[in-house]
């Protein structure tokens, strides 16, 4: 079970005065469910400044929260010192300081926590133009190649639900079988 924001916000007053002082400016700590590529992020405004971790990341590897947070306090405490918002040499620096040593987790990717099992593709009769959605289009649409403006009904996306999935295999299959047919 993952620490309640609250806690998070204990364990952010105690990285502070540990490893900075007390100098890292205040941040507001916050789940979000929907990241699926990234461990957590800062958001350098309006203050205070706010810190969001991946839930979907630490359900699965609830060891490296400490360490995320820790990264993100480093980019907060580079901004307040030195409006400074990168990966650079004083992020770096303060980083080995802090009792880390890189600036990456290999936590990978997950996969979102309620995946839908539709999927629409809009597709253009006149131009074979295609767009894939998760979500069915609330309101007609028309395809931007054919004709720039907001909607033109004499080129409408026509709506296509896929309804299931099956592997066929992967792109290297595809490319063996590309180079044994030359």
């Amino acid at each position: 079970m993952l620490p309640t924001e609250a806690d998070l916000q204990l364990l952010f007053a105690r990285l502070n005065y540990q490893h900075f002082n007390g100098q890292a400016p205040d941040c507001r700590i916050r789940y979000n469910a929907r990241f699926s590529n990234s461990a957590g992020r800062i958001t350098y405004g309006p203050f205070p400044l706010l810190i969001e971790l991946s839930t979907k990341h630490f359900e699965r590897y609830p060891e490296a929260l400490e360490e995320t947070l820790l990264h993100e306090m480093v980019h907060a405490w580079c901004f307040a010192q030195y409006r400074d918002t990168g990966h650079g040499a004083r992020f770096k620096k303060k980083l080995r300081e802090c009792g880390l040593s890189s600036i990456y987790h290999d936590l990978g990717n997950v996969r979102p926590l309620t995946e839908s099992s539709k999927r629409y593709i809009l597709r253009c009769e006149h131009c074979a133009f295609e767009v894939l959605r998760k979500k069915r289009p609330g309101k007609p649409a028309s395809c931007p190649r054919c004709d720039k403006r907001r909607f033109n009904p004499r080129f409408p996306l026509t709506i296509y639900e896929i309804t299931g999935m099956e592997s066929i295999g992967t792109s290297i299959d595809g490319l063996k079988a590309a180079l044994r047919a030359r």
